[in-house]
């Protein structure tokens, strides 16, 4: 589903994505233009959120055997089921 934003740009900035748009710019529309902006901006965020995870992994995976504790598979998924309120 699309829907519309409304956006209200100041002089400069609209002649500046103006200048990004149509016939000399790399983009055919402003809203192209956008659009990809937006894009750049969630994938770079996408990129933080997988980095942040990977050292976060890595400080795991660097870890002595002695910091690990050995666990049951039944006995993990009966703690998430009590915690989520669901049956065992």
């Amino acid at each position: 589903m699309v829907k519309t934003i409304s956006l209200r740009l100041s002089d400069p900035l609209r002649s500046f994505v103006e200048d990004r748009a149509g016939e000399n710019g790399l983009y055919d529309s402003p809203d192209e233009y956008l659009r990809d902006l937006v894009r750049r901006d969630f994938e770079a965020e996408e990129a933080r959120r997988r980095d942040r995870l990977h050292c976060e992994l890595e400080i795991g995976m660097s870890a002595p055997e002695s910091d690990f504790a050995p666990l049951e598979i039944d006995s993990v998924i009966a703690e998430a089921k009590a915690n989520f309120g669901l049956s065992a």
